[in-house]
């Protein structure tokens, strides 16, 4: 059926572009060979638009099905044209494939249906939003596109490092010991060699949010949400044994490689890298499970437009069989532009930095009703907590916390991440050995961060 209905689109498209072009001549011609009249190649110009605009209209809609949003399912029913003869024929063409049919043209809602779909009301929700929200089916992805003329917020050092603090508060604290005032875990293996924050600090928005965050203009982190003092408060230690699956790690987009992905290094993708996060857990004493699914690519074409959507179907199944996980990773690589290398010394080894990254299904108009996330806040936490105990122990390793605005398949557990491991640019070396860290400090957080 899909391939029927691939066939039908693309005979469609191409007969809409011939049609239109041969009337276009045709009209051009009849109009010029009438004698004393110059030819009025207006009608010709709006009857191609008329006919591209429909096709365009058409492959809008089947392409971004969200996108649409039907005014006459809303109560807001336009009158209703004469059509030309172009735009009779377009019409009775495009009535002829199944898909359209079955999708409607907008002279039937749900109630020409004696029961709606249930998603049905749904999906109207999400058309609307998208309609008046269209620069997120653009930039609604979770890569940075980071060009290094700002500072992503990779650590440094904290012999290069100069803390600016609030007035009246001491500065960030480097230690070899905890102090019982600082916000980090405390580790038994690991000395603090990095940065380390008191809660007063974090007490300060302006603070938190300069130091910690960098915020997408498709949504706000407002003083109401960002809240340190709730962030640390969150305990997330595990709370089942490892008899029964803990943690599952998988990758929306499975076909993100790193810069010398190739055919002698097959597995230098963000898959690869799971493999190997997967087993440092495991040797931790967790029970992991890696789902190597591959959600981005449809009928062998990458399609990450629809990803989440594929995921969120794979790793909901996942779940019900195993209802015993309580933690989720979403293993990705950041897309920057193609001259930023980033690479840090990260315990001697040349490291990609990892960023955590949140979604908070908000706009800057306020939250995104249909995405909906009892855990936002907890996911906020988690992330958080891991970036406080990796500028401490793991100096370098991270950069800021990233947050836009949609959901990301972050709903489904408190204890949810979606961590971008590098980039393009960097070597599949260079994000092997961000995992190593990573794994230090996602055992400190679900160990209680004591």
């Amino acid at each position: 059926m899909n391939k029927r209905n691939s066939f039908i689109n693309w005979f469609i498209k191409n007969m809409m572009i011939a049609v239109s072009l041969i009337l276009a001549v045709f009209l051009s011609i009849r109009e010029g060979s009438e004698v004393g009249k110059k030819a009025d190649l207006s009608k010709a110009e709006a009857l191609v638009k008329e006919g591209a605009g429909f096709g365009v209209s058409y492959i809008w809609r089947h392409q971004y099905p969200a996108a649409v949003w039907d005014e006459e399912n809303t109560g807001n029913k336009t009158e209703k044209k004469e059509d030309s003869i172009g735009g009779a024929f377009f019409h009775f063409l495009i009535n002829q494939s199944p898909l359209y049919r079955y999708a409607g043209d907008g002279s039937k809602g749900a109630g020409a249906y004696e029961e709606a779909d249930p998603s049905y009301k749904g999906y109207l929700e999400s058309g609307k939003f998208y309609e008046e929200h269209s620069f997120l089916l653009y930039d609604g992805g979770e890569e940075s596109k980071e060009d290094g003329s700002v500072n992503a917020g990779t650590q440094k050092a904290q012999t290069e490092q100069k803390t600016e603090t609030p007035s009246g508060q001491q500065p960030a604290v480097a230690s070899d010991q905890k102090n019982a005032s600082l916000t980090c875990a405390s580790s038994n293996v690991w000395p603090i060699v990095g940065t380390t924050y008191l809660k007063e600090q974090l007490a300060d928005y302006d603070f938190l949010i300069k130091h910690f965050y960098s915020i997408h203009t498709s949504t706000t982190a407002g003083r109401d949400l960002m809240k340190a003092e709730n962030f640390l408060a969150e305990d997330f230690t595990l709370e089942g044994g490892n008899d029964k699956p803990q943690i599952l790690i998988y990758h929306t987009h499975s076909q993100e490689e790193f810069a010398d992905h190739g055919p002698d290094k097959p597995d230098a993708t963000v898959v690869g890298i799971g493999t190997y996060l997967t087993k440092l857990l495991t040797d931790k004493g967790y029970n992991v499970i890696h789902d190597t699914s591959v959600y981005d690519l449809q009928n062998g074409k990458l399609d990450r437009n629809k990803a989440y959507t594929y995921a969120l179907e794979g790793i909901t199944g996942i779940l019900q069989k195993n209802p015993s996980i309580e933690v989720i990773l979403d293993i990705h690589r950041d897309g920057v532009n193609e001259s930023l290398h980033m690479v840090n010394q990260v315990n001697g080894k040349p490291t990609a930095p990892i960023m955590f990254f949140n979604g908070v299904s908000q706009t800057p108009e306020g939250p995104i009703e249909y995405l909906p996330n009892p855990y936002r806040e907890k996911n906020l936490a988690f992330s958080f907590q891991m970036q406080l105990d990796s500028a401490a122990y793991f100096p370098s390793l991270t950069r800021k916390i990233y947050i836009k605005g949609l959901r990301y398949n972050q709903h489904l557990r408190a204890r949810s991440s979606l961590i971008e491991v590098g980039a393009q640019t960097n070597t599949y070396q260079e994000a092997l050995n961000a995992m190593e860290p990573l794994a230090e400090v996602l055992d400190m957080v679900l160990k209680g961060n004591q």
